[in-house]
């Protein structure tokens, strides 16, 4: 594909897998960004301006391929004939999957976002991946549940990647087995939710109301 006409957010979608593919190298560089465009066959002094932010912009970018082969590979359809645990057991499993080739490039774009400078940044990121994976297996949640479901997703999206980035066991069973209990104790919290629904529905919920304004009713 040739790229003289392409705009900057082609080019940086373009450049997003193949710097990750360097970055396990490289780091989270200048030169994974060169060796992308060259690549590519991308303008060296073009490349760089994909990713104004650094770092940060070329993982954010990565992580935004990422959620797009997620989606292609588990479309509406897939997921729609699966429970809800398997949905986002699935839907876990699955970034874990598209990811496991750069697995070094992941652990070098964590050590980046653990930056103090990059805090907001990489909390930021983290919500977004939870809030992917849940839009994705058909949550439509616009009170208290819609931040409570995608801060417990995120922390165990976030722990089971701990686990992925240092297993050695075959396809993984070590980190699907931990995935699975993070799920189970979301299930259960889930369920306990649920059965307090009924007397919280009676209280005033901010929670709701700031979903009414997210979402407003047509």
């Amino acid at each position: 594909m040739a790229y003289d006409d392409a705009t900057l957010d082609e080019i940086r979608q373009a450049l997003a897998p193949e710097v990750a593919a360097n970055a396990a190298f490289d780091g989270w560089s200048a030169q994974a960004v060169d060796s992308a465009a060259m690549a590519l066959g991308i303008d060296a002094d073009v490349a760089p301006l994909a990713f104004p932010g650094g770092p940060v912009d070329m993982i954010d970018a990565w992580f935004v391929q990422v959620d797009a082969e997620m989606h292609a590979r588990l479309p509406a359809e897939t997921l729609a004939a699966m429970k809800i645990r398997a949905r986002i057991t699935t839907l876990v499993e699955t970034r874990l999957e598209i990811v496991a080739p750069n697995r070094e490039a992941l652990r070098r774009a964590l050590a980046v976002l653990a930056l103090p400078q990059n805090a907001l940044r990489a909390a930021k990121l983290g919500w977004r991946s939870a809030d992917v994976m849940w839009r994705a297996a058909g949550d439509t949640a616009t009170d208290y549940n819609h931040y409570t479901k995608r801060a417990m997703l995120g922390a165990v999206y976030a722990a089971t990647i701990t686990v992925f980035l240092d297993d050695d066991s075959e396809d993984f069973a070590d980190t699907r087995a931990f995935l699975a209990r993070r799920i189970e104790n979301i299930m259960q919290i889930e369920k306990v939710k649920a059965g307090l629904m009924p007397n919280r529905e009676r209280l005033p919920s901010l929670s709701r109301f700031i979903g009414r304004l997210r979402y407003p009713a047509v």
